[in-house]
């Protein structure tokens, strides 16, 4: 078993920094991805009561029935809008589902939009009070926030600085409430989520400073992220690992199981999942292939990597 060290040297930054030092903050944050695929962002823009307003309506709806919950479960479509029931995601790779369940919610196009045919309508709960303009509002903060960090990657990659803005202009972005329930029991193979990468072009993480969340280092030791609270996570996806050709490293990543002096308390966590729009074409950014060789990946569309990825995790 691999030992378990601090994560000191995963980058903690300001976002306040990318304006008072655009260089030097790119720089901290880009050799932070290179290294270890995470960093953590503090000032951030996002609200706090706008936070705290999405945790208190996450728990109301994770509370409600099992019947109810179900209510909201799509058949067919792979857990992109609405509800997944506990025990259905399965990492790659991996036998055992993880402990959790979640909701998705998912952009709104407008009537006629180009991308509707691959982007479905949201859904939301009748039955916790003021969910839709919550979570309409965070989805908005969570898409802001996230130009932002692109534009800091962007100057690393030493590509223009909006390169990424019109990359993901409408892409197919997912924000996921996660509730991990309480471990009152044994769980044998069964952890809250196996280790797994990210398919996504960048995440941005609420809700880890509940001890559990850990990375895998290049050397194959597991070391915990640990945000205080309101802190942002921020993670490299494997669609910006194919990007950039393996320079920003998408890292395994995984949510053990709690100590047993905390295993009565159920975890809560909202990760943002940002997409490239789903036309995009993701092939190797000049300058991030060595001379003589050839790129580790061959273009695909933005789209048919997410399905590609969504049937290895069981979801469609």
């Amino acid at each position: 078993m691999t030992d378990v060290i601090t994560s000191d040297n995963v980058a903690s930054v300001s976002l306040k920094d990318a304006d008072k030092d655009p260089q030097g903050f790119a720089q901290e944050l880009g050799t932070s991805f290179v290294e270890y695929g995470f960093a953590i962002i503090r000032d951030h823009g996002i609200p706090d009561d706008l936070i705290h307003r999405a945790e208190e309506k996450a728990k109301q709806f994770f509370a409600l029935s099992e019947d109810v919950k179900n209510g909201y479960f799509i058949e067919g479509q792979g857990g992109a809008r609405g509800y997944t029931p506990f025990g259905i995601e399965t990492a790659k790779g991996f036998k055992a589902h993880d402990l959790k369940e979640f909701w998705h919610v998912g952009r709104e196009l407008p009537e006629g939009h180009k991308f509707r045919d691959v982007m479905a309508d949201n859904i939301w709960p009748a039955e916790v009070q003021d969910f839709r303009n919550t979570f309409t509002e965070l989805y908005a903060a969570f898409d802001e926030a996230g130009v932002k960090v692109l534009r800091a990657i962007a100057r690393f990659l030493k590509v223009d600085e909006d390169y990424f803005t019109d990359t993901v202009r409408d892409g197919n972005s997912v924000m996921r409430l996660l509730h991990y329930p309480a471990q009152s029991e044994p769980t044998g193979e069964h952890i809250r989520a196996a280790a797994h990468e990210d398919i996504n072009t960048i995440t941005l993480l609420l809700g880890a400073e509940e001890a559990g969340l850990e990375l895998k280092t290049k050397d194959g030791r597991w070391i915990p992220v640990s945000p205080k609270p309101g802190e942002l996570v921020i993670n490299i996806g494997d669609m910006l690992q194919r990007l950039t050709n393996g320079v920003l490293r998408s890292t395994s990543h995984r949510v053990v199981n709690p100590a047993p002096d905390r295993a009565s308390h159920a975890r809560y966590s909202m990760p943002f999942f940002l997409h490239f729009r789903p036309d995009f074409v993701i092939e190797a950014l000049p300058g991030t292939v060595p001379a003589g060789e050839q790129p580790k990946w061959p273009p695909i569309s933005s789209h048919e990597y997410l399905l590609e990825r969504l049937r290895e995790i069981k979801l469609t």
